[in-house]
């Protein structure tokens, strides 16, 4: 199967282009958080291998069949926006829980539309309520990990 260029090039910059507010993060805060960054970012595809094999959702091929679009969301706008999450709200878990409904409820009811129109991700056995508890859940194990890390070092 072809895939057009424009899939492929907008793949690479959706991965590519949150990288560039790193240096809006910081150096203290990339080192606080990438390490807990790269962490659910590992969560994340292996919950996406899941529902993959359990039908949940489908992300459609970005360069191949094997990789789809969860590679370029995954290690751009995932895992850039775990770091900033964590650094606009740890130590505040009520604002971390209610900018993670915010942004979770965005990319559920809103963007998920424009996803599935455009042949990126859509929904196939899972509500848009039970994926945005799946979120919430890694909203959770993001917030643990990264809180456990702090209290070991």
């Amino acid at each position: 199967m072809r895939y057009p260029k424009y899939v492929k090039a907008w793949s690479i910059v959706m991965m590519l282009l949150p990288w560039l507010l790193i240096p809006l993060l910081g150096k203290s805060a990339f080192k606080r958080f990438f390490p807990s960054g790269i962490f659910i970012s590992f969560v994340v595809l292996f919950v996406n291998w899941i529902a993959r094999k359990r039908r949940w959702w489908k992300w459609y091929d970005a360069f191949s069949p094997k990789i789809t679009w969860v590679i370029p969301f995954t290690w751009g706008p995932f895992l850039i926006g775990a770091m900033w999450i964590l650094k606009l709200t740890y130590g505040n878990f009520l604002r971390y829980i209610a900018l993670n409904i915010i942004i979770d409820g965005m990319f559920t009811y809103g963007l998920g539309y424009y996803l599935k129109r455009f042949k990126i991700f859509s929904l196939l056995r899972l509500t848009k309520n039970q994926l945005m508890s799946l979120f919430m859940i890694d909203a959770l194990i993001l917030y643990g990990f990264h809180y456990l890390k702090e209290k070991v070092q």
